[in-house]
This record gives structure tokens, C-alpha cells and sequence, in this order.
């Protein structure tokens, strides 16, 4: 079984280590002014590139 002949030290694990986090989500505003995901349909107003899309139902 191969085995390492030096310790690895933390700043050369850290640097291994550094493509290993989580990325952070991309987001845009919509024309309603909420905040939504890039290529989605806003789930506040239903529009995707200035088209409704998706009809909101009023709240009765």
C-alpha cells in the first residue's frame, strides 16, 4: 500500500481543499422587483423574459 513519505502540512491541505466549497446561487431581479434564479420563472409574478408565463391567481 503506497504510503506518503512527508506529512502533508495544513497550508498545501488547505490549498487542495479550497475548490471544496459550496458555490453561492446566482440571483437576479425580476421586473416585479423580487429577488429569483437566472433562466426560472419568477415565482412571485409568473413572467420569464418579459412573458407571462405562469397566471397568478388572486387571493380571496
Amino acid at each position: 500500500m503506497a504510503v506518503p513519505k512527508k506529512k502533508t502540512s495544513k497550508s498545501k491541505k488547505n490549498m487542495r481543499r479550497s475548490h471544496h466549497r459550496v458555490p453561492t446561487p446566482t440571483v437576479i431581479n425580476c421586473e416585479c422587483g423580487e429577488p429569483s434564479l437566472p433562466h426560472r420563472v419568477c415565482p412571485s409574478c409568473g413572467q420569464y423574459r418579459g412573458r407571462q408565463v405562469l397566471r397568478k391567481e388572486d387571493a380571496e
